[in-house]
């Protein structure tokens, strides 16, 4: 069976814990969970009419004082690159990481996810900033952790992504 390591990378509290839980267990909680270092969870999907083994590596999140240890990626896929539609510093922050992810591993596939879009009245990061993202290339999915919106798509997204890589058909191992 095909295994694929994927990160949840972004600032902390953003919800890569939650979107990870939510993915794994269909379980919500309100209570802020900080993660420490790296916790691992894993997920068996069928994409594409084949089965694969999600290794979900939900890295601590980055803080001003704290960037993202990068090291963690080594042998990862993809990655999960995560903001707060509520708070515009943690765009900035998705943003600085992709750079030093490319710049660290080079290209790999990712998506970004503008969680917490429960809270949409409250966003500060706008649809046209979002899209000016798309018009880099990239994916963005608009997800919530707490109703479940858009949460197993990112997943199946991603994993699909993974599998059409010219690498699809390698055991990654991880």
């Amino acid at each position: 069976m095909l295994k694929k390591k994927i990160c949840m990378l972004g600032y902390y509290g953003v919800g890569k814990t939650s979107l990870v839980s939510q993915f794994v267990s269909q379980m919500f909680s309100g209570k802020y969970q900080t993660t420490v270092g790296v916790k691992i969870d894993k997920k068996v999907v069928e994409v594409g009419g084949r089965p694969v083994t999600l290794m979900l590596w939900d890295v601590a999140g980055e803080e001003d004082d704290a960037p993202v240890k990068l090291n963690l990626l080594r042998g990862a896929s993809g990655y999960l690159l995560v903001l707060d539609g509520r708070r515009q510093k943690t765009l900035d922050a998705a943003l600085a990481i992709q750079q030093r992810v490319e710049a660290e591993i080079g290209p790999c596939p990712f998506l970004v996810l503008a969680n917490k879009s429960d809270e949409r009245a409250n966003w500060e990061i706008t649809g046209a900033v979002l899209d000016g993202l798309a018009t880099r290339g990239w994916k963005v999915l608009e997800t919530s952790a707490k109703t479940g919106e858009n949460v197993e798509n990112a997943f199946l997204t991603l994993a699909a992504q993974l599998l059409a890589a010219k690498d699809g058909d390698s055991d990654d191992g991880s």
